[in-house]
């Protein structure tokens, strides 16, 4: 056995080939000495009672584990918006390095959710959750702006109210002097018709929808340009990363094997 082999015990995804006798060679997992019977998990090493509990410890797929996994992506789903949208209000930066980070949130939280387990619906709604996270992060820097807007029209509003009484004093000053003069009475006038108010779901679902299509809007309204083009490379990036993080892992256990002429000299194995 080489030394690269018994120096690195962790599972290699690729081909494996088994050569020569293993003699007094030790078990990877454990260190113990290798007597008779062997066993190979991928390309390691291993006694009889280390394989077995690699069997007993291979995570499986249930509902259980999904819905973990699901629930763990959301709350880092919804942390990453808040680590996004935060960073652009405090900094004013517009930049989607941060997408890279949500990613690797969302990929790891699953992962620990289901304990490991991954494969293609864990990959999809991680991608689903980063692309989420990122494109929803819009809403509270939308609301932000609109709530500074609005105190900045306020206060303008404001100003014009009162230089308009300033107005209105001199004028009433400069008719001091014709107060015998009655003057006509207003016309009652009708109130203005108010426009339909939205309820509160509806608000929400607009900005929500508003917010997953927020990565393209800029196309949509001017075209593309070269800082939206790197910021959806990066978005994807980080969704690769979450990709990544939520595949599953194929660990295959190989044997027992008694000696050189009992087991395969080349086994090829291919990752998920």
């Amino acid at each position: 056995m080489s030394d690269a082999t018994y120096n690195n015990p962790s599972p290699q995804f690729g081909t494996a080939e088994y050569i020569g006798k293993p003699g007094n060679n030790h078990c990877q997992f454990c260190h113990q000495p290798i007597a008779g019977a062997y066993y190979r998990v991928h390309e390691s090493m291993s006694c009889p009672a280390c394989a077995e509990k690699v069997r007993a410890e291979l995570a499986k797929d249930t509902h259980a584990a999904y819905t973990r996994a699901l629930l763990f992506g959301i709350g880092a789903a919804i942390v990453g918006m808040i680590l996004y949208a935060t960073f652009e209000i405090v900094t004013g930066w517009i930049i989607g390095y941060v997408s890279l980070a949500v990613g690797w949130m969302v990929g790891m939280a699953m992962k620990k959710g289901s304990g490991g387990v991954g494969g293609r619906r864990y990959q999809i709604t991680a991608a689903l959750l980063t692309y989420a996270a990122v494109s929803l992060a819009a809403v509270p820097i939308w609301i932000h702006y609109a709530i500074e807007h609005r105190q900045a029209h306020v206060q303008q509003e404001q100003t014009k109210s009162q230089l308009a009484a300033e107005q209105r004093q001199l004028e009433n000053e400069s008719k001091q002097q014709n107060q015998n003069t009655a003057a006509p009475a207003p016309e009652p006038t009708a109130p203005a018709p108010q426009a339909p108010q939205r309820s509160r779901l509806e608000a929400i679902g607009h900005l929500a929808l508003l917010g997953i299509a927020s990565p393209f809007l800029e196309v949509w309204e001017g075209g593309p340009t070269v800082g939206w083009m790197i910021g959806i490379v990066i978005l994807f990036v980080g969704i690769r990363i979450a990709w990544r993080l939520t595949a599953g892992v194929r660990v295959q256990v190989y044997g027992p094997f008694d000696d050189a002429r009992s087991r395969p000299a080349k086994i090829e194995t291919c990752p998920p």
